[in-house]
């Protein structure tokens, strides 16, 4: 299997492998009665909702960034001071964390990894969101009716992306734990042959 650069340090990956792991996991047995056969464990788990919702993401996010600058340059010099500093270490802030953002739904989506999932997931909610919610609904910042629309369009994709990368995580958390047994299984029987 290839290795792909991740901009995630390994121990950070591991730290969100474990609590991704501990937050959208069921463990359940096959006596408990919701058992998983282990062709489950082999199944694409990918999740065909984000995935679209990304790519469509990755086109609008431009057309976001060019009319949020052109309306930043309109209004510029009727806003105070801190206004200023705030909307464009806004603007700096969010497309720097977007780029990275979408290039980690892809990887984990696409390639099925929970660290790097998770983070996109924590970065959409506890980043990308409120920012976008500044933008959206700080009437001190002077809103204009272009800017009301392309915030709200954008803060659609980053709600439906919340929502279906933590439908993805609870999926593949639960492939990944399936594996991990059934890992464990064949182990044991490896050794028991010996």
């Amino acid at each position: 299997m290839p290795v792909f650069y991740t901009p995630i340090p390994q121990n950070l990956r591991l730290g969100l492998a474990y609590v991704s792991g501990s937050v959208f996991t069921h463990n359940r047995t096959q006596d408990s009665g919701d058992g998983q056969t282990c062709a489950a464990a082999h199944e694409i788990v990918s999740h065909l909702p984000l995935q679209m919702l990304l790519y469509f993401n990755v086109f609008y996010f431009p057309v976001w960034w060019v009319s949020e600058v052109l309306m930043l340059e309109l209004k510029f010099y009727l806003l105070p001071s801190y206004y200023q500093f705030l909307l464009v270490t806004g603007m700096v802030l969010f497309t720097v964390s977007e780029c990275l953002r979408l290039y980690l739904g892809y990887v984990g989506n696409l390639k099925e990894k929970v660290p790097e999932l998770a983070s996109f997931w924590l970065l959409s909610f506890l980043f990308q969101l409120p920012i976008v919610l500044f933008f959206l609904l700080d009437e001190g910042i002077i809103i204009l009716p272009l800017e009301r629309a392309v915030h709200i369009v954008y803060l659609l994709f980053i709600l439906g992306e919340v929502l279906t990368a933590f439908l993805a995580l609870k999926v593949m958390t639960r492939k990944l734990t399936l594996q991990f047994h059934l890992r464990q299984f064949s182990d044991l029987e490896a050794s028991q042959q010996i």
